[in-house]
């Protein structure tokens, strides 16, 4: 049994207004279900095929050494065996058939907000699911990490129907001890815990900075696509007078006057500096971005990502 606050975010602050609701285990079961059916038959119909074709062979494993021949990449050189023999010897790896994927999910305060049609965290829970699908269907591994400005939950990567379904009621229920966020620190800790290559999906609305050191490691370790999901209040707040506003992570209230054009502008900067700090950051890293707003179609966004990237 657990409280929510439907929360109508602009940028740090948010407009509060409080709209308690308790969820049972029957009410849990039966949106996991709802979810389940919608996000299983994009999987099935549309993802399942673009998935798979646009990451395999980004799963590598050792197989053997060969003597260096004309045209092999420098960068699979074993110096090793080069040093020990006098001549180049390169390592040959071959597809690993079976795919890992990792979802890293942002569940700070600021996903619980949106100002039309649904909740941040609602739209980030259906493409989790459509992506945990679409890995179940081609018999691939699928994990979960939830963050906020620590790692809340760490579900080791496993195959099956009941362990996305796991997945999903940990995203419908899962209440973070903290509201705030890091996504640095998220990052980390999948390059620790994950020693093999993945497929790594991180989901957020991104309202971070300081992420591109460890970015880069996670980056050059996996296979990494950033997924911000925003509203487009996120971006612009409305003029509306006076307003008290709520920080979502960090619960202050503040009065702020949005009539005022400089406060405005501030505002829509900052939303700028934190989404070109995402894009431009990601792009430096070699990982991908997939930008969608909580009333837009996200399946036109991943389906034209998956196609992209299987080119």
């Amino acid at each position: 049994m657990f409280k929510t606050q439907q929360l109508r975010k602009t940028n740090s602050y948010t407009f509060k207004q409080l709209n308690s609701y308790t969820l049972n285990t029957k009410e849990i079961l039966k949106k996991v279900r709802k979810i389940e059916i919608k996000t299983r038959r994009l999987s099935d119909h549309i993802f399942g095929g673009e998935y798979h074709s646009s990451f395999k062979g980004r799963g590598m494993t050792f197989s053997e050494v060969r003597q260096y021949q004309f045209g092999d990449d420098v960068r699979s050189i074993d110096w090793n065996v080069t040093a020990r023999y006098s001549e180049p010897y390169v390592k040959v790896f071959e597809e690993e058939r079976e795919l890992t994927m990792m979802l890293l999910v942002d569940v700070s305060g600021s996903e619980s907000f949106g100002t039309s049609h649904q909740f941040k965290k609602d739209t980030i829970t259906e493409i989790a699911a459509t992506l945990a699908f679409s890995a179940t269907q081609n018999n691939d591994k699928v994990g979960l990490i939830l963050f906020s400005d620590d790692v809340e939950l760490f579900i080791p990567p496993k195959k099956g129907k009941s362990h996305v379904l796991r997945i999903i009621r940990e995203l419908i229920e899962f209440h973070p001890k903290s509201k705030k966020t890091n996504i640095a620190v998220a990052l980390k800790f999948v390059s620790s815990v994950m020693k093999k290559r993945a497929i790594v999906f991180m989901l957020s609305d991104f309202m971070d900075d300081d992420y591109e050191k460890t970015l880069k490691i996670a980056g050059n370790k996996h296979d990494l696509t950033g997924i911000r999901v925003y509203d487009k209040h996120d971006e612009q707040i409305p003029n509306l007078g006076m307003v008290p506003m709520l920080d979502a992570e960090t619960d202050t209230i503040q009065l702020i006057n949005t009539s005022s054009k400089s406060v405005r502008n501030s505002y829509k900067a900052n939303a700028l500096r934190l989404s070109d700090y995402y894009i431009n950051t990601f792009k430096r890293s070699g990982a991908g971005t997939i930008n969608t707003r909580v009333d837009e179609s996200y399946v036109k966004k991943l389906l034209g990502y998956f196609k992209h990237k299987g080119r």
